[in-house]
């Protein structure tokens, strides 16, 4: 079992460290990824957007406190990440506002770490990849989650292995005697996403209606961000910047 695990391992790296030399602005299968485009508008017009204009209307205390706990759980993936990178500032944050946030903040439905000057960056694998000087190598789009790169992918898959949530959700291993399963791993992943499509419902019809190209426009938008949280060049690190 080990073994097949460590030969993984290095087949993804060796893929990684070949692909690097690609420039993220190639295309890997635009062709697929332009068909996987439309699947996934199709999807978000059909189903996600309905569901995002729904939950826009819930009177605001409920929505702060469901972006506030799905923000609280998404900062375990950070804490080890931060570590990995060896930015300990940014470790003391992301450590500091999930315990008082979980505690205080009732499992993180309110978010005093805040107010105490406590503002973890959301950090993952792709990230530390990045910060290693590893390039994102071509780009492409995967059903449902969208744009990435060969990079974030290899990050998404090393994510389930290093953050805490997913090991005692979809891995079922129990952690300090908490223990979950797969069902409430996708259903706060579900939750995040329609909390994220909640907040950007105008700024994704802006984009889609000024965009000659949306599939180039999206994929920009991400490729910046994506660079934009490797160098932590903003404190808020907001997902995407629909905005700009």
């Amino acid at each position: 079992m080990y073994s097949k695990k460590l030969i993984t391992v290095l087949y993804l790296s060796v893929f990684l460290c070949l692909t690097t030399v690609v420039k993220a602005t190639d295309e890997c299968f635009e062709g697929v990824s332009r068909a996987v485009f439309k699947f996934n508008m199709v999807f978000d017009d059909v189903i996600l957007e309905p569901i995002a204009k729904g939950y826009s209307k819930l009177p605001n205390p409920v929505k702060t406190g469901t972006s506030n706990f799905t923000s609280n759980i998404a900062t375990l993936l950070s804490i080890p990440n931060n570590l990995l990178q060896g930015n300990i500032k940014q470790l003391g944050h992301a450590t500091g506002s999930f315990i008082v946030n979980t505690s205080v903040g009732i499992l993180g439905f309110l978010n005093p770490a805040e107010k105490i000057g406590l503002k973890p960056h959301k950090e993952d694998v792709g990230q530390t990849l990045g910060s290693y000087g590893i390039g994102p190598g071509c780009y492409f789009v995967l059903p449902i989650l969208g744009p990435t790169t060969v990079r974030d992918s290899i990050g998404l898959v090393a994510d389930s292995f290093i953050d805490p949530f997913a090991q005692i959700t979809i891995r079922e291993k129990e952690l300090l005697s908490v223990s979950g399963n797969e069902l409430d791993y996708f259903s706060v992943k579900g939750v995040a996403a329609v909390d994220f499509r909640s907040d950007n419902i105008t700024n994704f019809n802006s984009l889609e209606k000024n965009s000659i190209d949306l599939y180039s426009s999206l994929k920009s938008v991400y490729l910046q961000d994506r660079e934009r949280k490797i160098k932590n060049s903003d404190s808020d690190q907001d997902d995407w910047d629909l905005d700009n």
